[in-house]
């Protein structure tokens, strides 16, 4: 992949650049604003360069309709007072609004057109359709800057048609992700730990698979963790359950153990007759994890898996993290999640936090970014590469 140097001297060159400003909103309020932090130093190089940027994104699914709950509005606000510089938003994507933004740009301005998944095309599985789509927004630049690898793994017009039209380079923030993701898959320092959590075991299995070849040790957690403990045989009452995935994560277990590597399910659970609903404090109770009453419910790793998770993690070289422990929204059950963030933050090791779920978690319960090696942007995205799959969005600019 090139790189923004080398697409050469910028000064008055329209820039179009594809950014992840997917942000958390509590109504127009942004909660998490790492995505917007994480584009700074792309797009601070362009306008200090003296180029016309002009910025794409999305929020949330609109799915091909105008739906003022999705504007980038507060993302547009928002970018504007951390690079401290005016950001134009247009009033559509490739309307009237949009034109006339980016004809009256001067150098070092940014625009930004409104969610590109307001087109319909945008997202289509017709290639005729987001081509189409694609060159619309490629008259709106000189040359292309994909630094939003949030959604690399998507085959969408503003992320995969529109680099085969210009001149394209990676930004900072794709680079930087790649670099990473190449560190896990191919040259890890060991021992390596990867810890899973989330909610669905189904959503990880590709990746369990692909990194039970590459690490030394697979910790789980989180609602999948459950079916893992179904699998042994244990009563898991009303927990998360994918009871049709019993078998494979069975083949897991057995194929860790045939080759050596470690593979730790929770050996005690916080459970819960119900899933929090309202303010807490909520009844809980820790038991062992081969002694859970039928009628609760498993909302976190207990104490003693946590102080386990947190060992191994100690132990490592190289630790990946996606996906919480329990349900860290609600402070009752968000312990085991916060002592594997506290482990992360306090190894010497090198620590990757997969995006998602797991980078609102860590800055929800206080961890600043520079505690961890390195916080992706891009939950699903870098799942997809450690399971060795090819991103459209990547191989459309290694392939020019």
């Amino acid at each position: 992949m090139k790189s923004i140097n080398d697409l050469g001297d910028l000064k008055g060159k329209r820039v179009l650049i594809r950014c992840d400003f997917n942000v958390p909103l509590d109504g127009e309020t942004i909660t998490d604003d790492g995505r917007i932090k994480a584009a700074l130093p792309t797009l601070k190089q362009l306008t200090e360069a003296g180029a016309k940027v002009v910025v794409m994104a999305h929020l949330g699914r609109p799915k091909g309709e105008v739906n003022p709950k999705y504007s980038l509005a507060p993302a547009a606000k928002r970018l504007g007072e951390l690079i401290d510089a005016k950001v134009t938003l247009a009033g559509d994507v490739v309307g009237e609004s949009a034109k006339g933004a980016v004809a009256g740009m001067a150098e070092g301005d940014i625009v930004m057109l409104e969610n590109v998944r307001y087109e319909p095309a945008e997202e289509s599985k017709v290639d005729a359709e987001r081509e189409a789509l694609a060159a619309k927004y490629a008259a709106f630049g000189d040359v292309f800057v994909s630094d939003g690898f949030g959604v690399v793994h998507r085959k969408q017009a503003s992320v995969y048609d529109v680099a085969k039209l210009l001149p394209n380079a990676a930004g900072h923030l794709v680079a930087k992700e790649v670099e990473v993701l190449k560190k896990l898959t191919e040259t890890p320092e060991r021992p390596y730990v990867v810890v899973l959590g989330g909610a669905k075991v189904a959503d990880k299995l590709s990746v369990i698979d692909n990194l039970l070849k590459v690490a030394d040790t697979l910790i789980i957690g989180g609602g999948m963790g459950y079916t893992f403990q179904k699998a042994k045989g244990y009563e898991v009452g009303t927990s998360l359950l994918d009871a049709e995935k019993i078998d494979t994560v069975t083949g897991y277990m057995k194929d860790a153990e045939a080759a050596g590597k470690g593979l730790l399910i929770p050996s005690d659970t916080v459970v819960s007759p119900s899933f929090p609903s309202g303010d807490g404090p909520f009844e809980k109770t820790t038991v062992a994890s081969d002694s859970m009453p039928a009628d609760q419910m498993g909302l976190d790793i207990g104490p003693e898996t946590a102080k386990a998770y947190a060992d191994a993690i100690m132990g490592a070289k190289t630790v990946f993290w996606n996906g919480p422990m329990g349900v860290f929204e609600v402070d009752d059950f968000a312990a085991g999640t916060k002592a594997v963030a506290q482990a992360l933050a306090d190894t010497d090791a090198f620590t990757v936090v997969g995006g998602g779920d797991s980078a609102a978690a860590v800055r929800q319960l206080g961890f600043p970014d520079d505690a961890f090696g390195h916080i992706s942007t891009g939950g699903g995205a870098s799942l997809e590469y450690l399971e060795g799959k090819t991103l459209p969005g990547l191989d459309v600019l290694e392939g020019n």
